[in-house]
């Protein structure tokens, strides 16, 4: 699959996701407001994560379009990954009550955290070029 195509798809992630964001954000503040207090937070946290990266996601394809620089796709990647298996964990834990799958947040958490050092370092590839240092 080329990178044009891997764009695309995430392409159609950010809609998803962000789609699910502005519903659920919605959804959390007036009829999840009968949930416990602990697993308003956990969603709150799962939902403000999601929406923030969806945001770095589609920043990220954007400037894959203008640059064509091979980093952002992987970045790209990460930042999707980061949001099925950070707010995607913390999502099926509490309302399946599968606790085994929250072991996944912290991988989702380094893929976020991987997605941000790429992004940067192709950042600065792009600034070092265009200066023409």
């Amino acid at each position: 699959m080329n990178t044009v195509k891997i764009a695309k798809l995430l392409t159609l992630f950010v809609g998803i996701s962000g789609c699910f964001s502005v519903l659920f954000g919605a959804w959390l503040a007036h009829g999840g407001q009968a949930l416990p207090l602990a697993l308003q937070d956990r969603l709150s946290i799962a939902l403000q994560y999601q929406f923030i990266h969806t945001l770095a996601l589609i920043l990220t394809i954007i400037l894959y379009k203008v640059h064509r620089n091979i980093v952002l796709i992987f970045a790209a990647i990460f930042f999707a990954l980061g949001i099925i298996l950070f707010s995607g964990s913390l999502y099926i834990k509490t309302f399946f009550d599968v606790t085994m799958i929250g072991k996944l947040a912290p991988s989702g958490g380094l893929s976020f955290a991987l997605a941000w050092l790429l992004l940067g370092f192709a950042g600065a590839k792009m600034f070092q070029h265009k200066l023409g240092n």
